[in-house]
């Protein structure tokens, strides 16, 4: 199906997690353009590495130095930085909380989609542009034309302030 827009999706969540896939199939039956090629290294991508660097003896920072680790972080700052939108989907680690990061400092939208109410609840999600518990809901959000909501600048902060 061709896209029904020009903005790119890049679909952020666990490796080890079946519902990035299947979720980025819903988008892209509802026309939109989705990013998410990083799925394809598999469940066990993370791990595997780990393995082979503690093997060779390398502690994770001299990992984090190594060329596929480099290769790895290049190809997915490419497409974040390439992506307008950013959705996540729950539940993620730390690198997809690092990326919505990413994207939100970026300017960009990101939202959440969480697969269950949370048992522990956080209030720092409120930084992305939209939270969502039904995709349904959350692919009529994407399909309509939007704009990144005005961030607060901290050296405005009023804790009276209301956050468009």
């Amino acid at each position: 199906m061709t896209p029904l827009k020009t903005e790119t999706i890049y679909l952020i969540g666990s490796l080890r997690l079946p519902a990035v896939r299947e979720f980025a199939e819903e988008l892209r039956e509802a026309g939109l353009d989705v990013f998410d090629d990083w799925h394809a290294a598999g469940p066990e991508a993370d791990d595997i590495w780990q393995t082979y660097e503690q093997h060779r003896g390398r502690s994770y920072l001299e990992a984090l130095e190594g060329h596929h680790a480099k290769m790895v972080f290049d190809f997915d700052l490419k497409h974040l930085t390439r992506a307008s939108v950013a959705v996540l989907v729950l539940p993620g680690g730390k690198s997809a909380h690092l990326e919505l990061g990413y994207m939100l400092g970026q300017r960009k939208r990101g939202y959440v989609l969480f697969d269950k109410e949370p048992e522990r609840w956080d209030v720092m999600y409120q930084f992305a542009t939209g939270l969502f518990m039904d995709k349904k809901k959350l692919i009529e959000e994407l399909l309509r034309p939007g704009k990144m909501r005005e961030m607060v600048d901290a050296r405005d902060y009023r804790p009276d302030r209301k956050i468009p």
